[in-house]
């Protein structure tokens, strides 16, 4: 008999399993073994007829949720019963956060187990920590698994109540999220300042000038007030105007102002007229929470919430760091103790705090683990001790200083003024010295190499004393212009919802990529720009449902939830609450959907022009009131909504209404040529025509520029496929195309594709039957030659898995099974784990097991019996 000891991931057992006695079998979940079913056909037979099973929740039986086993994880549940039967003991290794708690209730509540149940939990995956959980167990915390169930029946409502509204009202395939519609609401709010702002324009001074005692460090200085008057700054001025805030008494210069009086000042003495110095300390940062960790690796290593999320899942299973969600900034006293003893060894004792550091949590609504995020263990080893390589090290190394620098010194740090006087003029010069570097020696927040950021942290004055005359070497009149705030990105998003108070860390990964897959949001150049549809949904939201996009209401319900964790609130008045009655969010629902006229929704408003942006079935689209009916254009599908200001919207109407971008005439036809553009991007069409006549079109080439497109490019594109000539030994015709799969040339039935290096438009009739002569799939199999990287070995079968490249992306090869790499998981960042997890879900989804098992899996049957809720006491638990 065996103990059986049951962990999430496949990765997070192997890990374990090094650490456990002999008699210990670990087997992993693979998440969540069951869930409220996503869709009909996961609904039981049973359940189909009733009202509520849609919405996976029986509101009237006091919200008892429907819970089903979903076809892929069947044989998982199987395999799990199967290891249970040979087992004197299970023990419940899952996560210690609420997630955790209630993969390991619905694991009791599915596998029913007849022995011992034991819980144990850890913050970090050592032997020390295993062995640890292993003498002190404990039991599921029911508080914690109602806290978490609630939290999702709760998002349930909202979603599966409020989305479908949105699906009649504005577009199929919208969603609305508890968390998610605030951060899209946010995402908007900053768009929408952006849109309505206005710059400005002003001019100041900037003399380069040097000092008697130090002639070879020259310094610069910037025009601070003219004759006592404050020179204007952009703090000034009035964004939605561009004008300089009433009452504001400032000096404002303009260009010719800014030049006459550079002229005037270089015919002046300039003399020191005050110095000031100014003693800081700056303290380390506290380590890494959740949160914290995602905005600084946004920052410093560029990696989205989601990709920091998954490599540190890697790192904590493989037993490198502690457990990667959490508020907490804590450390435990072996973790401080190991962190003075390396700063000791590498940095020497002047760089150690006088006394160990504990911080104290400032975020709202602070819960979750009871540890900051860490490296594991006692010995604070490095990337390069542990051999890690690529992402991994990156990350690991950023957790590594973050704990280190928050036992070190405080920075030590004076700030230097000087006041330089020329005529009734007043500059000011800033300096700042590093007197002693402390714990920047080894962090710099928003910086790679420490010793770099140093320097540039640092800018020298030189030498002066009050009255020294000065020399002026330049005198540069400088044009300033108002900036818009700035879009967010994953790291200023992340610490806004933190600081609100809304949702949970754990959870900012998961909606940042919802509500790109959405549409919600397009990411470019690391910013969140909120799509058209966004303002749509935002709109709809903010007139008719203020509360669900509200921010202090969703931080009052993250406040709640908790409040439920810890047995200070009652999850099922709250539910009632929320959902029921008049005021609850199903009426209001159901008035909404008789009252709100679609007609009246739009994205936004162009008042001049009497037009509206509104979302369509491919699109953004901007339409504006005419006779006898409206005029409508379709938005390049790229466009920020800051960017559609009236001369935008002008062009795009005005092209509209007279065919286009026209590029020429054809040269037989005498036909019009337009460049155009549509919901799926540019092309060129020739003639007038609409869709009912089907003019001829063609879309631009991948990576063509609608700036290159002259009328001869657009004649080449309409002109394909072109026939390029006579094959020599067969007589038939050789064309040159693009189809579905790219540039072609073709022969009777035969397709060659087109390098990188052809050209479709030019390619000739010697190339074409260079490629010709070529046999098929050639360049395919020269991609086949040798996969991209080797994974490693099924655990099942023995065979290898690869990561391969192919004509249609990245995918992962095991035996005869391909399966296509997603888009959120970057290649050198894929693991076996993570492959083999991803083979046996399409194994799963099409119906049958891709991997022989020794044993068959026997099937599992979703569960028909009564919505379970959960019990007081977990059955079995010890």
């Amino acid at each position: 008999m065996t103990r059986l000891v049951i962990v999430e991931s496949p990765t997070k057992a192997k890990t374990i399993s090094g650490f456990l006695p002999a008699g210990y079998k670990v087997l992993a979940s693979m998440g969540h073994v069951r869930d409220l079913p996503e869709s009909a056909s996961e609904i039981p037979p049973a359940y189909k007829s009733k009202e509520w099973a849609r919405l996976g929740v029986d509101v009237a039986n006091d919200f008892a949720p429907l819970y089903v086993v979903s076809a892929r994880k069947r044989k998982v549940v199987q395999e799990l019963k199967e290891a249970l039967k040979e087992a004197e003991e299970l023990i419940l290794a899952t996560d210690e956060d609420r997630e955790g708690e209630s993969i390991g209730w619905h694991l009791l509540e599915v596998l029913k187990p007849k022995v011992p149940v034991r819980r144990m939990v850890f913050h970090e995956i050592t032997k020390e920590a295993i062995q640890e959980a292993l003498r002190n167990p404990r039991q599921v915390d029911m508080q914690l698994v109602r806290a978490q169930e609630t939290r999702r029946i709760l998002d349930r409502l909202v979603g599966y109540t409020v989305s479908p509204l949105l699906w009649k009202k504005i577009a199929p395939g919208l969603s609305a999220g508890r968390v998610q519609s605030v951060a899209v609401r946010l995402l908007v709010q900053r768009e929408e300042e952006r849109r309505l702002f206005r710059a400005a324009t002003y001019w100041d001074l900037r003399a380069t000038l040097i000092a008697p005692s130090q002639p070879d460090l020259p310094f610069e200085a910037t025009l601070q007030s003219v004759g006592n008057v404050r020179v204007a700054t952009g703090k000034d001025f009035d964004d939605r105007t561009g004008q300089l805030i009433k009452g504001r008494k400032v000096l404002l210069l303009d260009e010719n102002a800014a030049k006459s009086l550079a002229e005037r000042l270089l015919k002046g003495e300039w003399r020191v007229a005050e110095l000031t110095e100014r003693q800081q300390r700056q303290a380390p940062p506290p380590p890494f929470t959740t949160s914290t960790l995602q905005q600084e690796a946004n920052r410093k290593l560029r990696f989205s919430a989601k990709q920091t999320m998954q490599i540190a899942q890697k790192l904590y299973e493989e037993g490198y760091i502690t457990y990667m969600r959490t508020d907490s900034v804590h450390l435990s006293t072996e973790a401080i103790q190991a962190a003075r003893r390396a700063i000791l060894a590498r940095y020497g004792e002047a760089f150690l705090s006088p006394k160990p550091r504990q911080y104290t949590t400032k975020s709202k609504n602070a819960q979750e683990a009871h540890e900051a995020i860490r490296p594991a263990g006692t010995h604070m080893h490095t990337a390069e001790q542990l051999g890690l390589r690529g992402d991994e090290a990156a990350l690991y190394t950023l957790i590594w200083m973050r704990t280190i620098a928050c036992q070190m010194a405080d920075a030590q740090i004076t700030a230097l003024t000087a006041a330089i006087q020329v005529e009734d003029a007043r500059f000011q010069a800033n300096g700042r010295r590093i007197d002693f570097p402390g714990f920047l020696r080894a962090y710099v927040e928003g910086s790679d190499d420490p010793d770099a950021a140093l320097q540039d942290r640092e800018t020298l004055l030189p030498l002066m004393r009050i009255g020294d005359l000065l020399k002026c070497r330049q005198l540069e009149p400088l044009k300033h212009e108002t900036q818009p705030p700035p879009r967010y990105t994953e790291a200023s998003l992340v610490q806004t919802l933190e600081r609100e108070g809304i949702g949970r860390p754990s959870t900012y990964a998961s909606i940042i990529s919802t509500i790109q897959e959405r549409g919600y949001v397009v990411k470019q150049a690391n910013q969140l720009i909120p799509t058209f549809t966004a303002y749509s949904v935002n709109r709809l939201l903010e007139a008719h449902f203020p509360d669900l996009v509200d921010t202090q209401f969703t931080a009052r319900m993250e406040q709640t939830l908790d409040d439920i964790a810890t047995g200070n609130a009652d999850w099922l008045p709250y539910l009632k609450n929320f959902y029921c009655g008049e005021n609850g969010l199903e009426k209001q629902v159901e008035r909404k959907t008789q009252s709100i006229d679609p007609r009246e929704l739009y994205a936004l408003s162009l008042e001049p022009l009497k037009a509206h942006v509104r979302i369509g079935k491919y699109g953004a689209y901007l339409e504006q009131s005419a006779d006898p009916e409206p005029l409508r254009a379709t938005l390049p599908p790229d466009l920020p909504p800051a960017e559609l200001n009236e001369v935008t919207a002008r062009r795009l109407l005005q092209q509209k209404l007279s065919g286009g971008n026209l590029l020429g005439y054809h040269p037989q036809t005498g036909e019009p040529i337009y460049l155009l553009e549509g919901p799926y991007g540019k092309y060129v069409q020739l003639g007038e025509g609409d869709e009912e006549s089907k003019p001829k079109r063609a879309s631009l080439l991948k990576g063509m520029r609608a700036e290159d497109v002259t009328l001869e490019v657009a004649l080449g594109l309409l002109s394909l496929p072109r026939e390029l000539g006579l094959h020599p030994q067969t007589g038939k015709p050789i064309s040159a195309g693009v189809g579905r799969f790219g540039a072609y040339v073709r022969h009777g039935d035969e397709f060659r594709s087109l390098t990188a290096a052809d050209n479709v438009l030019t390619i000739t009739l010697e190339r074409a039957l260079e490629l010709l002569n070529q046999p098929k799939g050639a360049s395919k199999a020269r991609k086949r030659a040798a996969p991209l990287r080797e994974l490693g070995a099924h655990p099942e079968d023995k065979a290898p898995i690869a990561l391969m490249d192919g004509p249609y992306g990245l995918y992962i090869k095991h035996g005869k099974t391909n399966v296509k790499l997603p888009p959120e998981i970057k290649p050198e960042t894929l693991t076996l784990a993570q492959a083999v997890q991803l083979l046996a879900a399409k194994g799963e989804s099409n119906g049958k097991p891709k991997v022989k098992s020794p044993q068959r899996a026997t099937k599992v049957d979703v569960p028909s019996e009564k919505p379970r809720k959960p019990k007081s006491k977990s059955k079995g638990a010890a």
